[in-house]
């Protein structure tokens, strides 16, 4: 599928995903799914949670109990292939990597995309924070219908 369509099965989505018990608490997401030579994510954890082994081109592994969802990871990956998730509230919550502008701004509602660019549904806007280190590109937290929490990806502007 991925080698198609440049998106990834459901199998390997959920994959990458923790047991859902354990998204009480904000996890990393990692959907870095090719062996490349890259590994920012795991060099910017603090807590040692994403290995990527001896072989710098093997896909990082998280260690979930370790991970602590702070998101540093988000923003350090070239690929934008990484968020957090966490069930809060009957929403699925994520911080994910936005690099378009205009940036959205707490409490808007905006479309939620599934990895097609297919809407999908209502997204609030949580937060927003874009520092200096960041180099551009913003971590926006969304919440989002929990049923949405496999498929939700990222977000676009809603229009009038």
């Amino acid at each position: 599928m991925l080698e198609k369509t440049g998106v990834p099965s459901k199998e390997q989505i959920k994959k990458s995903f923790p047991d859902k018990t354990l998204l009480a608490r904000p996890k990393a997401i990692l959907e870095c799914y090719e062996d490349i030579p890259c590994n920012p994510c795991s060099t910017s954890c603090p807590f040692d949670a994403i290995e990527i082994g001896a072989n710098i081109n093997q896909q990082p592994v998280l260690k979930v109990d370790l991970c602590t969802g702070c998101a540093l990871c988000v923003p350090s990956c070239p690929g934008i292939a990484i968020m957090t998730a966490q069930i809060k509230d009957h929403k699925a919550v994520f911080k994910i990597p936005y690099e378009f502008l205009p940036l959205p701004k707490k409490g808007e509602v905006w479309k939620g995309l599934d990895r097609y660019g297919q809407a999908l549904c209502e997204a609030t806007i949580e937060h927003v924070l874009l520092a200096k280190p960041q180099d551009r590109t913003a971590v926006v937290t969304v919440s989002v219908p929990v049923e949405h929490l496999y498929a939700f990806s990222t977000i676009e502007v809603k229009h009038g």
